[in-house]
């Protein structure tokens, strides 16, 4: 029986799911991430689903690797070799202040200090004509010396390289070739935009990660071969597409958003299948909470990412789905200030010691623990009873910020839990709102889409919160980011600059441009995946002449000037609420999206529940100003399409635990998808 596998590797979790490609059966398994060695908890993921790896076709594979080295500073001591006169790039940055109310403001260090960075002579034009030759005698004397500092990485950064890779070619061939034990990366393999700032710190995050995730890639290809893995390994993009291994170890920061991707993914598949286009896909794990947009079936990717935030973090030119990530997951900590003000996230429990609830030495109140202290979780069924849940040391965890804050005895605690979630709904309502209404969109038009271990316990709160009338949460919401990785197709992305006003003139350029971008898009689709039918779509990044921002915008094959610059003023307008037809409109970049579709499973032929559904028992759940109410628990494999009910209720499951309010109405569509209508919501049905 092959098999086609997903693995997602979360900050407390590690998720497997498998799919049989000839009985269409589907399983899901869990394990703690083990931080000492990712793939131990891999493994454990096969194990425990009584799955061999020599059965698998194939594996998908999602992880946090990249975003947590650079977060944590945990990455490669890392070397830049550069233009001379270009040694402090990383530090001047933009020479902007993006919080210039902050009187101590200080941006965070550089990945690569100064004592690492390397001037050479070369310089190339900003036509791409080369007006000193690179110094190849200069770089020998530097490889010896990166030896001498046991440096781990290199990355090469020149001056214009975009216009034309010449010099940073011959400097990685050089230095490869002195080098072989060391990681060498230029800027050029990554990014064929101008901007240098952005460029230097993306060709420095990619050398910085880039010693961490081959090893870990090579170690976790030798360990599946030595289970008996045959099949081929794929990676999840940031971009929303899946990357082969060869292009994963030379472009790791494409790996930057990895792990939140595929869930992605999976809520565009499902409202596709559905037929809803615009579509909030929103993910509660362990540690962090997530959310992108999907708008007329597509989500927005951009082509620039801030690790760390944008006021005091890096960029990274990589195509990445826009998604926003808050500090509010099941393990994220409750805590009081100074002035005794509670606060939730943004640190998190993780799964070690995790939660106090869950016995491993955990004494902070989390999310998870308030949860529990509300009666919204099943303590004998957590993960399907895998363990049990400790609801007294969940409760002792409360009363420890629920005595200074004044509240005493089994309802203080309980107010106080009430109030842990109350916080972690407003900060996951405003990282939806990032998303929709500061991109000029109404989140009452969209339906939520929830997944995640605790993304069903929120949900209704959150649709609340946010008057969205429809929430939708798919089967085994716990292991959905692996199933969607399932669903992925395999992508890349390519951008150059592109500079010129909007004329009759310069849309042949632009279409020559996209037409030789589309052949080197497809060849290595075809090199990589073996791709027969590739599909591309067109962006162009545009703004009004003068201007210093841009904004993308989609372009078709055939369109005209015209047709063009009503596209711009569109998007424009939806964005900033205004828009100026009399200005001209210029081009500075194109970006290129090319697909080719792999086999993934059908939605439609998944398993199906066809027990009898029936309440399984009956338990108080505390619910806001409402109290303690009698909540109908119903075990979710029992429910079939079709069966429909009103709120208070339960519904558990393996991973997850979905919460229905008083007064809500949830039913089991057609994919086994439960669809809970909200209460007082304009235009709940």
């Amino acid at each position: 029986m092959p098999y086609s596998v997903a693995v997602d590797i979360g900050g407390t979790f590690t998720d497997l799911v498998a799919y049989d490609d000839d009985s269409h059966a589907v399983v899901f398994t869990k394990s703690p991430t083990t931080y000492g060695n990712f793939v131990a908890g891999v493994l454990d993921c096969f194990a425990k689903a009584k799955l061999e790896p020599r059965a698998a076709s194939f594996l998908n594979h999602g992880t946090t690797l990249v975003i947590n080295a650079l977060i944590e500073r945990k990455g490669a001591k890392s070397a830049l070799v550069t233009t001379r006169g270009f040694r402090d790039v990383l530090e001047i940055a933009r020479g902007n202040r993006p919080d210039p109310f902050d009187l101590h403001y200080r941006r965070d260090e550089p990945l690569i200090p100064r004592t690492l960075r390397f001037e050479v002579k070369e310089r190339i034009g900003s036509r791409g004509e080369i007006i000193e030759p690179l110094d190849v005698d200069a770089l020998a004397p530097l490889a010896g010396k990166f030896k001498e500092l046991g440096v781990e990485s290199v990355a090469i950064f020149f001056m214009n390289s975009y216009a034309n890779p010449q010099h940073e070619d011959q400097a990685a061939q050089v230095l490869r070739r002195l080098l072989p034990d060391i990681y060498v990366t230029c800027s050029t393999e990554l990014t064929r935009e101008w901007y240098e700032y952005e460029r230097t710190s993306t060709v420095a995050a990619n050398a910085y990660v880039g010693p961490q995730v081959n090893t870990y890639i090579r170690r976790l290809e030798s360990d599946l071969a030595a289970k008996g893995f045959r099949g081929s390994l794929f990676m999840m993009g940031s971009n929303g597409g899946l990357l082969s291994v060869e292009r994963t170890c030379r472009q790791p920061v494409g790996l930057v958003e990895s792990g939140p991707i595929g869930g992605c993914i999976g809520a565009g598949a499902y409202a596709d299948a559905l037929g809803y286009k615009n579509m909030i896909a929103f993910d509660m794990g362990g540690t962090t909470a997530k959310c992108a947009l999907v708008e007329k079936g597509q989500f927005s990717v951009e082509s620039i990412y801030y690790a760390g935030g944008y006021v005091k973090g890096f960029p990274i030119k990589s195509s990445v789905i826009n998604v926003v990530e808050v500090g509010s997951g099941g393990g994220s900590i409750a805590w009081l200030d100074p002035q005794n003000r509670l606060h939730v996230g943004p640190q998190s429990a993780g799964s070690a010691p995790g939660p106090a609830c869950y016995g491993h030495g955990g004494r902070e109140p989390t999310v998870t623990d308030a949860n529990l202290v509300l009666g919204r979780l099943n303590a004998d069924r957590f993960l399907g009873g895998e363990f049990t849940l400790d609801a007294d040391a969940a409760r002792a965890a409360v009363q420890r910020i629920a005595e200074p804050l004044g509240y005493r005895g089994r309802n203080g605690i309980i107010e106080v839990a009430d109030g842990i979630l109350s916080i972690a709904t407003v900060i996951m309502a405003g990282a939806i709102k990032q998303v929709s209404v500061e991109h000029g969109l109404d989140p009452r038009e969209f339906v939520l889409f929830c997944y995640g271990g605790g993304g069903p316990l929120h949900a209704s709160a959150l649709a609340q919160e946010l008057s969205i009338p429809t929430v939708i949460i798919p089967p085994e919401p716990g292991n959905f980011s692996a199933m969607g990785m399932l669903l992925a197709d395999a992508r890349l992305d390519l951008s150059k600059t592109f500079v010129g006003v909007l004329n009759e003139d310069t849309v042949p350029a632009l279409n020559q441009a996209f037409a030789e971008m589309e052949d080197e898009a497809r060849d290595a689709l075809v090199r990589e995946f073996g791709a027969r039918d590739v599909l591309f779509e067109r962006h162009a990044e545009m703004r009004y002449a003068g201007q210093r921002h841009n904004i993308k915008v989609a372009i078709a094959n055939t369109e005209t000037p015209a047709d063009i610059r009503r596209e711009f003023d569109r998007d424009y307008k939806r964005r900033y609420g205004h828009a100026d037809t009399r200005a001209k409109a210029e081009f500075q970049a194109l970006h290129l999206s090319a697909f080719t579709r792999l086999r993934r499973p059908d939605l439609h032929r998944l398993p199906r529940g066809h027990a009898t559904a029936r309440p399984s028992t009956v338990r108080p759940v505390y619910f806001g100003g409402r109290g303690l109410v009698e909540a109908n628990v119903y075990d979710r494999a029992s429910l079939p399409s079709g069966f429909a009910a009103s709120g208070p209720a339960i519904i558990e499951e393996y991973g997850s635990t979905t919460l229905v309010w008083p007064g809500d109405r949830f039913e089991i569509g057609e994919l086994q998808e439960v669809r809970i209508h909200c209460r007082n919501v304009s235009g709940a049905s």
